[in-house]
């Protein structure tokens, strides 16, 4: 008999809703995943009677007919959500022990379709990272293992998320995605992710890191269960500035794989220099792929992604060192006062122990570029090199529908392999940056085994607004990528 946490979340949704099974049942069975897999490090609050709490109202429901879309489903919730009542401290030492008084929008709205909340998930430090080896609370551990079973990242910087999705431990999780922090991740343990237009999913309550990037979206093990979460997720918030008063579609609706009548493009400039050959294998093979779903593929070019990186690395930490100016002691979180010292020397104090070193390096940056004589530039000119990113793209859609590229460079690499070469390390969102910058939808799905058995993702950028044609294309690669490879439980 299938295990309950082997169930997707769909199935889980409708064995709920037939009473195959209870949603107590379904809680009961990933609390004790999570406890048994600890090793992996995946989260840095569990919350089981806040799960088993959500059960018992679903049941409830349930038993009334009044089931919500997510009743009974366990979802996981990246650290970066603020969750009231619950340790919110975006996996840095300058936040722990702080507990909201409020719940964030997107996670609110995933409490109040049903769902249960199993913990917080570990994460790289403020989301800045690929690796999640920046997180104050320890590395996560992929569970997939490499050659000679070494141990693996999961990606970052929603590396808890997708470890414990990945490993059965939630039926789905939240993400962030400012640079390709759910797409990467994603692609490194096997699962689907997506991070939709900028504006789709409120930020509100949101640990902020670059605010004009950052994007919520759901992690999950398939595009199915991307679909499901996502319109949970979706929706106006006017407590947001960003978030669009749109309609929230019918995600799931959209699915049918058949892209006949579509387009999809492969841009020439995503060949870049260095990159495996069992990565472009892959990505000539998800084309026959939607060729074979009815597509028409189409050459492309987007000029400047070759700048993407690099303006990404202005942008975003420029906007790290305004958003994390606020933690300096005096408001919340951490306070180290030095005795006798004066107020500059407790901000000093307060940040060089809140802050790891890749936040500081990034603050560094960040403060750098904004500084007198150097604004103009750098932040300037980075501002006008995305204008740039974003324009080839809306150049690129008149002729295609869709964009087909790799989602990283390279499979899940060792712990503490990249970890003194911040350039190697930032390298590894080389094919997410653009879309992001662009502010348009985009997701990873697996396509298929590196050579050592590792698993790689293909990424689908579509329009702005167009979530739906993503995800189907997604569906159209799930479904003739038949990926069903899983990492072995040998934790």
């Amino acid at each position: 008999m299938t295990s309950l946490t082997d169930l997707s979340l769909a199935a889980m949704r409708d064995g709920l809703r037939a009473k195959a099974f209870s949603a107590k049942e379904l809680a009961e069975a990933h609390v004790k995943a999570v406890e048994a897999a600890r090793v992996l490090n995946a989260f840095t609050v569990e919350t089981p009677e806040l799960a088993l709490k959500a059960a018992e109202a679903a049941d409830a429901a349930l038993a009334r007919g009044e089931a919500k879309p997510l009743s009974g489903i366990p979802l996981g919730i990246k650290d970066l959500f603020a969750t009231e009542g619950v340790q919110t401290a975006a996996a840095s030492n300058i936040l722990k022990g702080f507990k909201p008084p409020y719940e964030s929008t997107v996670s609110g709205r995933l409490l109040a379709d049903g769902a249960g909340m199993l913990g917080k998930l570990n994460m790289d430090e403020f989301a800045m990272g690929s690796s999640n080896e920046t997180s104050a609370f320890g590395t996560v551990i992929n569970p997939w293992r490499g050659k000679g079973n070494e141990s693996l990242v999961p990606g970052g910087s929603s590396g808890g998320s997708s470890a414990a999705v990945s490993a059965r431990l939630v039926a789905g999780a939240t993400g962030t995605d400012t640079g390709g922090s759910i797409r990467q991740p994603a692609a490194f343990t096997g699962i689907a992710g997506i991070k939709p237009t900028y504006g789709r999913c409120s930020r509100w309550g949101i640990v902020a890191f670059a605010s004009s990037l950052d994007q919520a979206g759901p992690m999950a093990r398939d595009v199915r269960d991307c679909a499901i979460l996502l319109k949970s997720m979706c929706g106006f918030d006017p407590k947001d500035s960003t978030s669009l008063d749109l309609p929230v579609p019918d995600f799931e609706a959209a699915l049918t794989g058949d892209l006949k009548g579509k387009r999809v493009g492969i841009p020439k400039e995503y060949t870049v220099e260095g990159i495996p050959a069992e990565i472009e294998a892959l990505w000539k093979k998800g084309a026959d792929m939607l060729r074979d779903a009815g597509a028409e593929i189409v050459d492309i070019s987007l000029p400047h992604t070759k700048y993407a990186l690099p303006t990404y690395y202005i942008i975003a930490p420029a906007e790290a060192s305004s958003n994390l100016a606020r933690y300096d002691g005096v408001r919340y979180g951490l306070r180290e006062a030095p005795e006798n010292g004066s107020l500059i020397d407790m901000y000093e104090a307060t940040r060089s122990a809140g802050f790891g070193t890749e936040v500081q390096r990034r603050i560094l940056i960040g403060t750098y570029v904004l500084s007198a004589g150097y604004y103009d530039a750098y932040y300037l000119k980075a501002q006008k090199v995305r204008a740039l990113i974003q324009r080839d793209f809306m150049q690129a859609f008149e002729r295609c529908d869709v964009i087909l590229a790799p989602t990283a460079p390279s499979a899940a690499f060792g712990i503490g392999a990249n970890v003194d070469d911040p350039i190697a390390m930032y390298l590894n969102d080389v094919f997410c940056v653009p879309a992001s910058l662009a502010g348009l939808p985009a997701m990873s799905v697996p396509g298929g085994l590196s050579d050592d058995g590792l698993p790689l993702g293909l990424q689908i950028i579509g329009r702005p607004l167009d979530e739906e044609g993503v995800l189907n294309a997604g569906y159209a690669i799930e479904q003739a990528a038949g990926f069903t490879a899983r990492p072995e439980a040998w934790w």
